[in-house]
């Protein structure tokens, strides 16, 4: 990693991080960023380990469950709404 510049705004230090990666994961980057009307690569990168640091997705814990239940899904081990209103006492009111 380089050294820090200061922001003109006075915010934040500015940082440079070097990373290596397959050409081929960079051409889908790239693909990526322009598609979808970013400015630039490093703007897309940015935003997007910015949404990942923000708004964490699902930890390990929560992908077994979630296949878990795709699994009951997929072999009829669901319950119908108003199995479960009876179940947990609530109405549908």
């Amino acid at each position: 990693m380089s050294e820090a510049a200061t922001n003109d705004d006075g915010g934040d230090d500015i940082a440079t991080v070097n990373f290596k990666l397959t050409e081929s994961f960079l051409e889908q980057i790239d693909d990526t960023w322009q598609g979808r009307g970013f400015n630039s690569r490093s703007e897309f990168i940015r935003y997007t380990l910015r949404d990942a640091v923000e708004f964490p997705t699902f930890d390990r814990d929560e992908l077994v469950a979630l296949l878990e239940a795709e699994e009951d899904i997929r072999e009829g081990r669901t319950t119908s709404a108003e199995e479960a209103r009876e179940r947990f006492g609530t109405s549908d009111e």
